[in-house]
């Protein structure tokens, strides 16, 4: 717990009698919970009328009830009989950017509409109750959170949104064995269902990591950028030369990155690998010690960190980038279509962002 990174005050509800009495029950109530919350909010605050939604899109991984949750957000907020409905389950904590890629995909072809994305994750299903050291780490990183996106394809929509989406990027190494069962759901010698994580994780997410941005650099970077970062690779693969890869500066091409927040060793390396600074990491770093892992939601929790400092200014590009079971790697490019002010902004950390950052120890300290 105390090597996580994680606070004191992050949140889970359904796992304060565990086991419940009633294991299917509490998660649809814990869905029901962060789902109605999130799009509430979100329907306060643009206004729009859900009559007027035309794609529902929902990702949640552990948790896949029949009716589908899709479903239940078409039912409870009386959506239109000819809505397009997806609910994404199993892809893990980069499904978030999945949701967003596909809403892309269909706000292409179907014009004048919005798109509703739900990213949450069920800590009820989540939680392993075990002695696998394997699956326990789950139980100290992943904690309650959502968030509910709405992206439109209207020209009239331009001047009051927040950001345009540039690019979606997704990568996936599940044709590699390793890479495929390095994030794997299984049952332990006693019938426990739980997640175990392989000592493989860190150098698979380099790996992915490297396949994404080689993508993603003629797409971002300025050319000078792109020509060093070519010219390395074709010296490594063609003639084989021993020589470190060059790792582009991807400052010259955001000014924030949103980093998903799967634990304090997945926030190094990347820190390490793409050179980034304190204050660059400071949002995700503030948002696993905060929220947790809330899984494919924590790219929003992040967004609105930066957002809640004032931030994001109009024309800044952001960066998010997600890891996920699979395994995959998946890129978003945003820019700002305005200056966010964050005393209009109801964030999650409106109330507390004066406090932060804090300190979280490096060296975990040594009790007796």
């Amino acid at each position: 717990m105390e090597r996580s990174g994680l606070g004191d005050r992050t949140y889970a509800t359904g796992i304060k009698d565990f086991p419940p009495k009633n294991l299917f029950e509490c998660a649809r109530n814990e869905a029901e919970m962060i789902i109605c919350g999130a799009i509430d909010d979100l329907f306060a605050k643009t206004r729009v009328n859900p009559k007027d939604i035309g794609i529902v899109i929902v990702n949640i991984s552990a948790y896949n009830p029949t009716p589908s949750l899709s479903s239940m957000i078409i039912n409870r907020y009386k959506l239109r009989g000819d809505v397009v409905s997806c609910n994404l389950g199993g892809m893990g904590c980069s499904a978030g950017l999945i949701s967003i890629d596909l809403a892309k995909r269909l706000l292409q072809v179907q014009p004048n509409t919005y798109a509703l994305v739900m990213s949450l994750e069920s800590m009820t299903h989540n939680y392993y109750a075990g002695k696998d050291r394997s699956k326990l780490l789950t139980n100290c990183l992943f904690r309650m959170g959502g968030a509910a996106i709405l992206l439109s394809n209207r020209f009239s929509d331009s001047r009051r949104s927040k950001y345009e989406l540039k690019y979606t990027l997704r990568t996936h190494k599940g044709a590699d064995d390793k890479a495929y069962k390095c994030v794997f759901q299984e049952e332990d010698e006693e019938g426990n269902l739980g997640i175990s994580l392989s000592k493989d994780l860190m150098a698979i997410a380099g790996q992915a990591l490297q396949a994404n941005i080689t993508t993603l650099g003629p797409l971002v970077l300025p050319m000078s950028e792109q020509l060093l970062f070519f010219t390395t690779l074709v010296l490594r693969k063609l003639f084989k030369m021993n020589i470190k890869p060059y790792i582009p500066d991807f400052k010259l091409a955001f000014e924030h990155f949103c980093i998903h927040t799967g634990g304090r060793a997945v926030l190094d390396e990347l820190e390490k690998n793409l050179q980034l600074t304190e204050w660059d990491m400071e949002p995700s770093r503030m948002t696993l010690y905060k929220f947790g892992n809330t899984s494919s939601s924590s790219l929003w929790y992040v967004l609105a960190y930066a957002e809640a400092k004032g931030r994001i200014k109009k024309g800044h590009r952001v960066w998010q980038i997600a890891f996920g079971s699979g395994f995959k790697c998946n890129s978003g490019v945003w820019r700002a279509l305005k200056n966010i002010d964050p005393a209009k902004e109801q964030s999650p950390w409106k109330d507390e962002i004066d406090q932060f950052p804090v300190h979280v120890p490096v060296t975990i300290p040594i009790r007796s």
